[in-house]
Formats: C-alpha cells, sequence, structure tokens
C-alpha cells in the first residue's frame, strides 16, 4: 500500500485509471461494509412484440457490399402512389390518426397514477412500491471454510438495503488475509414462504471498481443487484466478473502504456551481494547458538545452584515481610487489648457511682413523693391564682378600654367610644380611626405581657400614631407600617392586617377558634369575654400584695356581662355562645349553631406590599 501512494504521488495517476497501484494489497481485512443497491428480486416479464423482427430489419444486422447489391436488385420497380385520392387518403389517415390517440389515451388511463380516485391511486402505487421491497441479507464465504466467516442482520422491507459495519480481523489470519470471497445475498419478499438465493458472487478483490470516496459522489446509474463494497479509501463495486490487467512483473506502465525496465544489472548485483550477506548473518547466527548452547550446558550446575541461591533470597524476603505484617497485627492486637480493658475498668466504675447514686436516690424518694404532692398542689394553686390575675387584668383592660356595640349595626363596636370599622375605611374619619387603632394596639400590646405570648409582629403603641413591624415576611422594601391613616393607602391597611394577624395568633394561643379576621373588635372583645369566664371569685388588688394570692375571695366585678351567670354553674362558656353573647349585645341575631362560624382569611394587600 505505501508503494501504491507513493506511485500515485510521483506520476499523478488517479486510482480509477490506474488500479494495480492499490489493488494488489487489498485483503478481507479491510472490508468492512456491504450494501445492495437496485435490489429486484423477479424480473420483470417482456411484453409481447407486435411483429417479428427479421434478420434485415435488425439495426446491428451485418451489412456487406455483396449483400447491399442483392438486396438492391430484389426490389422491384413500382408506380408512384400518388394517383390516388388525396382526399381519401387524407381523411383516412385523419381517421387512424383518432383511433390511435383513442387507444393511447384509454392505455393511459388504465395506470396506476392516472386513476380519477385518489385513495385507489394511492393503493395501487404503494402496491407497486411493496412489491420491489424485500427483505435481505448476506453472507460471506471462503475457501476451506466450511462455514461463512460472517452472516449480517435482516434488512426488512427496502430496496436499497446497507448492512451494518463488521471486522473480519477476529476471524483470523487465514481469513483476513484472504484475497477471495464468495458472496451470497438472500432475499424474501411478502409472497415467498422462504428465503431465496438471488445473487451468488465469486470474485477476487482485484477486481473491484472503484466508484468514489462515498456513494453520494458517485452519479451515474448501477445496474439491477449492484452490490457495494465499503472499505477505508472508498467504495468499490464489480461491474463486470474479470479481474484488471495487471503489467509484467518486470516493467511498470507509464502513462501513455509504454513499458519501462525496473532494475539495472547493478542493481541485481547489488541485490545479490546483500542476499549473500543476509545468508552469511544467518549462518553467523546459527553458529553463535550452538556456541551459547555449549557454554550453558556446561556451566548448567553453576547456573543452578545460583538459581537455587537466587530463590532462596525471595523466600527469605517473603518470610522477612512475613513476619513484620504479623509483628504489626500483633502490636495493633495488644494496643486494642489494652484500650479494651481500660474502657472495662471505666465502665465498671461508672456503674459502681450509678448504682451509689441509685441507693442514695432510693432512699431520698419516700420524701420526694411527698414534695411532689404538695409541689403539684402549689402548682395547681398557683394555677388557678394566675387565672384569676387574668381574669382580673381583663375586667380591668374591659373598663379601661370599653368595648361597646353600635345600635342597629351588624359587628360594629367602639372601643374607649371611638368607632373602629372592621378592615372597611372608605370614608372615614382618619383622626377617630386613628385614635381607636392606637387604643387597639395598647390592648394588643398589654396582652401580649399578661399572656406570656410573642405576638408575631411587635407593636409600638404611640396613641394616634401607632406603629407595627413586620420581620417575617421576605423581600419587603420598608419593616415598619403605620396604624393610623397615610397618603400610602395600602400601607395603612397591610398595618391593620398585621395587627389582626396578632389578635388571631393571641386567640389560638388561647385555645380559641378564630373567626373572621377582619373583624378587629369583635376579635378582642371575644378574647376578654373568654378570658374573664370561670368562677365569680376574682381577686383584686391591694397596697402590699395580692389578695387573691392571699386566698381571699372577692364579688366579681359587675362590669362582666353574664360571668357570675356562666359560673354560677361551674362551667365555662363556650366560644360559640360567646360569639352569641357578642353579636346579641351588638343587638344582631346570634350564629346559628349548626353554621360554622367564618374562616379566618390573609390580607389581600400582603402579596402587593411584598
Amino acid at each position: 500500500m505505501e508503494s501504491a501512494v507513493t506511485a500515485t504521488e510521483h506520476d499523478g495517476g488517479s486510482r480509477r485509471e490506474r488500479p494495480w497501484l492499490y489493488a494488489s494489497n487489498r485483503k478481507l481485512r479491510h472490508l468492512y461494509g456491504i450494501s445492495v443497491r437496485n435490489l429486484v428480486v423477479t424480473p420483470p416479464i417482456n411484453r409481447a412484440r407486435g411483429k417479428t423482427i427479421d434478420d434485415d430489419d435488425i439495426p446491428n444486422a451485418l451489412t456487406s457490399p455483396s449483400k447491399i447489391l442483392a438486396q438492391n436488385e430484389s426490389r422491384s420497380l413500382h408506380p408512384s402512389r400518388s394517383f390516388t385520392d388525396l382526399n381519401s387518403r387524407s381523411n383516412s389517415q385523419s381517421h387512424a390518426e383518432t383511433k390511435l390517440v383513442r387507444r393511447e389515451s384509454r392505455r393511459r388511463s388504465l395506470l396506476p397514477w392516472n386513476d380519477p380516485n385518489p385513495r385507489t391511486r394511492q393503493v395501487s402505487l404503494e402496491d407497486i412500491t411493496k412489491s420491489r421491497m424485500a427483505d435481505t441479507w448476506v453472507s460471506i464465504h471462503c475457501d476451506d471454510v466450511d462455514e461463512p466467516v460472517y452472516i449480517s442482520e435482516v434488512v426488512s422491507k427496502a430496496t436499497n438495503p446497507s448492512f451494518r459495519s463488521f471486522d473480519l480481523n477476529f476471524c483470523g489470519p487465514g481469513v483476513s488475509r484472504k484475497d477471495t470471497l464468495t458472496l451470497k445475498l438472500w432475499a424474501k419478499t411478502e409472497k415467498m414462504a422462504e428465503y431465496v438465493l438471488l445473487v451468488e458472487l465469486q470474485l477476487h478483490l482485484r477486481s473491484l471498481q472503484f466508484l468514489g470516496k462515498t456513494i453520494e459522489s458517485f452519479h451515474h446509474p448501477l445496474p439491477a443487484n449492484s452490490i457495494l463494497f465499503h472499505f477505508p479509501d472508498g467504495v468499490y463495486t464489480n461491474l463486470t466478473d474479470l479481474p484488471s490487467v495487471e503489467p509484467p512483473l518486470g516493467h511498470r506502465a507509464t502513462a501513455d502504456g509504454a513499458a519501462l525496465p525496473t532494475s539495472s544489472y547493478d542493481a541485481l548485483m547489488r541485490l545479490a551481494n546483500l542476499d549473500e550477506c543476509v545468508q552469511d548473518a544467518l549462518a553467523t547466527r546459527e553458529k553463535l547458538e550452538v556456541q551459547i548452547g555449549d557454554i550453558l550446558k556446561k556451566n548448567e550446575d553453576a547456573l543452578a545452584t545460583q538459581s537455587d541461591a537466587a530463590k532462596a533470597q525471595d523466600r527469605l524476603a517473603s518470610i522477612k515481610q512475613a513476619v513484620a505484617a504479623e509483628r504489626k497485627q500483633l502490636r495493633t492486637s495488644a494496643k486494642r487489648k489494652a484500650d479494651l480493658i481500660a474502657s472495662i475498668k471505666s465502665r465498671k466504675e461508672a456503674m459502681e457511682q450509678g448504682r451509689t447514686a441509685q441507693e442514695k436516690a432510693r432512699s431520698h424518694l419516700p420524701d420526694a413523693q411527698e414534695k411532689l404532692v404538695s409541689s403539684e398542689q402549689l402548682l395547681h394553686q398557683t394555677s388557678e391564682d394566675a387565672k384569676g390575675q387574668i381574669r382580673r387584668i381583663a375586667e380591668d383592660l374591659m373598663v379601661i378600654y370599653p368595648i361597646e356595640p353600635i345600635p342597629d349595626k351588624s359587628l360594629a363596636f367602639t372601643i374607649a367610644g371611638l368607632p373602629l370599622p372592621n378592615s372597611d375605611f372608605e370614608d372615614i374619619d382618619r383622626d377617630m380611626v386613628a385614635a381607636a387603632l392606637g387604643f387597639t394596639a395598647h390592648v394588643v400590646y398589654l396582652l401580649s405581657f399578661y399572656l406570656s405570648v410573642a405576638i408575631p409582629y411587635p407593636v409600638s403603641p404611640n396613641q394616634s400614631i401607632s406603629l407595627i413591624q413586620d420581620h417575617i415576611s421576605a423581600d419587603l422594601p420598608q419593616r415598619i407600617f403605620p396604624l393610623y391613616p397615610v397618603s400610602v393607602h395600602y400601607r395603612f391597611e397591610y398595618g391593620v392586617f398585621l395587627l389582626n394577624k396578632n389578635i388571631e395568633f393571641l386567640l389560638n394561643k388561647c385555645g380559641i377558634r378564630g373567626l373572621d379576621i377582619r373583624h378587629t373588635l369583635p376579635n378582642i372583645k371575644y378574647l376578654l369575654y373568654i378570658l374573664t369566664a370561670g368562677t365569680p371569685d376574682i381577686p383584686a388588688r391591694k397596697a402590699g400584695g395580692i389578695r387573691g394570692l392571699l386566698g381571699a375571695k372577692m364579688t366579681p366585678n359587675l362590669s362582666r356581662r353574664g360571668s357570675i351567670e356562666s359560673a354560677a354553674s361551674g362551667e365555662i362558656v363556650p366560644p360559640r355562645k360567646a360569639w352569641d353573647l357578642v353579636s346579641k349585645m351588638n343587638g344582631s341575631l346570634a350564629l346559628d349553631h349548626g353554621a360554622k362560624p367564618p374562616v379566618t382569611t390573609n390580607h389581600p394587600l400582603a402579596s402587593r406590599v411584598a
């Protein structure tokens, strides 16, 4: 192959013009793909000719001077045909042409692609296409090999099948170095039950013709059932079954076909001298082999002793390595043993200390049980006192900031005489709403301390200029919002929404189900009403201490409506009944006991502020 490339570069010839330059070294190991073009399984049926063709009518018949002379003599003279009536002749000719046109149009109308029905035309064309498609596969055989050296996969329903690439180097040098092969193409159509041998091609790789680097670069038509062979340097096919003619071994062809000598006498003599040198080198190598063999045979004992010594040294080194590994493992085991002993000792000491502490605690257990009973009683008494103080504080808050209903308005209340709408701030008195929200913020601020509940949104009660902070929501440009009407109306509404969320949080911490979050004063009234429910004994303030904590009993505050009645039976007013009482105080109808209270909703301005 190297000589072929060199000749191509120096002579400027193409592979197609001089195939002997590259085809001589092509073997089966260079073949990596096979494809088929213009597959024809059933040959076309020849139509019957309309008349018999004589030998004289054949275009390529042999013509000789004597044959031409004989044909001229045999031809008889005849008169001109112009004596006939031209009109009748023209009429008969036009009638014949009309018949011919009708016959031609009828023949064309019978073609499948001229059918007026599109569906019938499509079915006919699909049938024609299917008749040309077939399932194919190929097999490669070599001489002196019983089984095929390669069997391809089956390509289904194709007219130009291309099989997968393969590598014949795995078959061994006995197959990969061959330059002859037998290729069999098997095919089967839908109407066939079994595969049939369509093509059996026995060829020499030198007889292949070069088509191009790729099959797309070859623009000439190929015959039916053309088999293409893919090599690393391009695509080849067998257009003829004859091998290409190679020049004699002693000459090399030039571009114009002339023969040139390839070697001179001096070159042949140098080649002969080189051959003698090679033979001399081979003889010298044989002599050296014999001498080396004799020396090894004489010193066989010494070599055996040296080999045994080397084996002993290797065994000694391996034994030393094994001893070192065992010593290392022994040190690790000893250290592990010492650690386990120390761990067991420390555990024993800890267990002993635990037993001592357990015995000491067991001796103090009766006193601790007695203290436990007294502590539980004290805790219960403290809880009851704390509840009484919370009721007293709630009563005081209801006196300081009285929340009263507005007549003839549903769920509308005033705080300290100032009305506060339920999250509807259109057509309002800005100063009055600011003052009412300041009172409400102060009540929430005090309840968070008295109930020991950390509200999520801190409140800064400053009467009519109160503020509220939001440190929870993300991506807020400002964290402080006013509880009084400002020019940016949505900031004020969002501040009221945060205040209502604090009230809802207090309700949930007290175990009360929250109602509509938008009802600010009704929810606070509801919370205070629940906090003041209980026994009629409410502790009061006294200088020097709290009478409730000293065990004194006092009459409940008269501002607590319904607390005496609710506590007379020893029951706490449930949230539903408390909300009904709040609604009755407002002059509106109580909620239906079968209906559910309104669900808490979030403020729609939360997303807008964020």
